[in-house]
């Protein structure tokens, strides 16, 4: 089965960031990006925090998710920033609903995905465990941060042996996509989730006794250049709601 990309490597994960600082990324991203939270002197960071996902995604060596990720959202925010204004009626709303939603959700996706693709399940685990969280709330998301990259995996090989078969769009048996893909997919989901919230209880999460972890994890030279950024848009959002 081929892995994912997805599917978090220790090796070649290019700027080493600790995970408590990737989520503040991703926070960003959902607050300020896809939210448009802050006003104007936040919303004049937007690019910056935008090219953030491109600039890890090219240091991880994801070169083919880093340039598609740069392609789209240049073609959907120039061609809203320049046609938007410029068009009207239906044309106005096809842009505003391919090009602008585009452009404001996909630095949060590509934050999400660098976030899974670079971080193992135990460094999220003691990340967790350092921000003393309840395990009740660590369990369901390390389960969740391996659930989707399993899936992908599995969709791959059901959809490899199913255009095997001509069982695919444009082929001879098209009319059996739902019985023979969507069907097991669905049934591999409820086992893959069933599996990994086995593989968590075994691991030692949820016992009575606190959970150890040889992982080495910490907040380096570049995790508190980040975080600095990070918190300028926090500044000048309190900045604005004072009056100053």
């Amino acid at each position: 089965m081929g892995r994912s990309i997805l599917q978090a490597s220790v090796t070649d994960r290019g700027l080493v960031l600790d995970p408590r600082t990737k989520i503040l990324l991703l926070l960003n991203m959902a607050i300020f990006v896809l939210g448009s939270a802050g006003g104007g002197r936040v919303q004049a960071l937007t690019p910056l925090f935008c090219a953030m996902p491109a600039v890890l995604l090219l240091s991880a060596k994801k070169w083919r998710t880093a340039i598609t990720y740069i392609i789209l959202f240049s073609v959907s925010y120039v061609g809203y920033a320049v046609f938007g204004d410029i068009t009207t009626g239906f044309l106005h709303y096809f842009l505003l609903s391919c090009c602008g939603i585009l452009a404001r959700f996909l630095p949060s996706i590509m934050m999400g995905g660098y976030l899974v693709s670079t971080t193992t399940v135990s460094e999220f685990t003691a990340a967790m465990l350092k921000m003393k969280l309840s395990e009740k709330i660590i369990i369901p998301l390390s389960v969740m941060f391996r659930f989707f990259p399993t899936v992908f995996d599995e969709a791959a090989s059901i959809n490899a042996a199913m255009k095997m078969r001509g069982i695919h769009l444009g082929g001879k048996n098209a009319g059996k996509i739902l019985e023979y893909r969507i069907v097991p997919l669905m049934t591999c989901c409820v086992k893959i989730g069933e599996e990994l919230s086995a593989a968590a209880l075994t691991r030692g999460l949820g016992g009575e006794v606190r959970r150890t972890n040889i992982c080495n994890i910490g907040f380096k030279v570049q995790d508190f250049i980040f975080i600095t950024v990070s918190i300028v848009p926090y500044v000048l959002w309190i900045l604005d709601i004072v009056g100053i």
